[in-house]
């Protein structure tokens, strides 16, 4: 008979350490993202603030765990200095379920490292469901709108009173191709190196490196490799030159007009500008993130199947490309159309029309 493995006793807060370190090699593995694990170790550091982190952890119940998610929710959040930007006290309830999820995580392990007998999540209170309007801005654009986007960012008509040396249309007409074609996270965009493109005549792949480290390979289409081309021999060499001590800049696909690699809020912000140059009966607020939906939604409307869609995309599972999926433009309006009963119903109103009215019932 195998003995029961034996329980470590610690306290919260050198469990949050040893459970950071694991974090930060995860960081250095891949596994996790940057922004994932800086978000784990907010979260966590701050849950440790809120049990103690003098008291042994075995100890936590489920009630302790929803009293410092309550105590969490009614604290202003640091993040923010700006009073302006909350439309009330504490926090939302999207960033509350999402210290929450890192607390799962955090406990998950403890459980796995035998630092308490039985994982206290369990018996917590279920999290709130986010509710809130629709956010415009992250839903996919419609085929017209995602047209208009790709004309104008290929525009290489150069803004008034622009630098020469800040001219870097070729490389944002790349990025926004990148975005609707393929559908990347912005994170994969940013993080992307020179080496992750296999270019051979005729065929020009990209190796993503995805959340938890799982890697897909793409084929970038024709005209998409053509720009990147234009891109790798031509803008890239001229900013890479800027910085040629900078190890990280030398790898780095995408590139500041410093030279340096190019982050996520970058990214956002080109193509912020692009939307503003779309025609007016096109142009609304859009992420990258709805890039990604608009990939999704688009291809499965011209009947790609979900589960190459959802390898595209880089998802596990294809319940998670569902959620990507936004109404398709004319979808309903092409149902009703085919509705079984609108030839008869034609005919009847048809018919209908031509008749005197009946009078009045007596």
């Amino acid at each position: 008979m195998v003995a029961p493995p034996r329980l470590t006793l610690l306290t919260v807060g050198d469990a949050v350490d040893r459970y950071l370190a694991s974090v930060r090699k995860d960081a250095v593995r891949g596994v996790l993202s940057p922004a994932t694990a800086r978000s784990y170790t907010r979260d966590v550091t701050e849950l440790a603030s809120l049990l103690g982190p003098l008291r042994v952890l075995d100890d936590v119940t489920g009630d302790d765990v929803d009293d410092a998610l309550v105590r969490y929710q009614g604290s202003p959040d640091a993040r923010f200095t700006d009073p302006d930007r909350k439309r009330g006290p504490g926090r939302s309830v999207a960033t509350v379920n999402r210290f929450r999820q890192s607390a799962t995580r955090f406990f998950s392990h403890a459980a796995r490292e035998c630092w308490v007998q039985a994982d206290p999540m369990l018996w917590a209170a279920p999290p709130a469901r986010v509710r809130g309007g629709l956010r415009v801005a992250r839903t996919a654009l419609t085929s017209a709108a995602a047209q208009a986007l790709l004309e104008t960012s290929a525009d290489t008509t150069p803004p008034a009173r622009s630098r020469h040396d800040q001219d870097l249309a070729l490389r944002d007409r790349l990025v926004v191709a990148l975005l609707l074609v393929l559908g990347p996270r912005v994170s994969e965009l940013a993080g992307a190196d020179v080496e992750d493109l296999a270019r051979e005549p005729g065929q020009t792949r990209w190796r993503i490196v995805g959340k938890g480290g799982v890697v897909r390979t793409v084929a970038l289409s024709e005209p998409l490799a053509a720009t990147l081309d234009e891109y790798v021999t031509g803008l890239r060499p001229r900013l890479a030159a800027l910085r040629p001590d900078d190890d990280d800049a030398q790898r780095a696909l995408l590139l500041t007009w410093r030279g340096r690699r190019v982050d996520t809020q970058a990214i956002r912000g080109l193509l912020a500008r692009a939307v503003g140059r779309m025609p007016a009966p096109y142009r609304r607020p859009a992420t990258p993130h709805a890039l990604r939906h608009t990939t999704a939604t688009l291809l499965v409307a011209q009947g790609w199947d979900v589960k190459v869609v959802a390898e595209l995309l880089g998802h596990a599972s294809i319940a998670t490309t569902g959620v990507y999926l936004d109404r398709i433009e004319g979808e309903l309006a092409a149902a009703i159309r085919a509705h079984p009963l609108t030839a008869t119903l034609d005919t009847a109103l048809t018919a209908g029309a031509g008749r005197e009215p009946a009078g009045p019932r007596r």
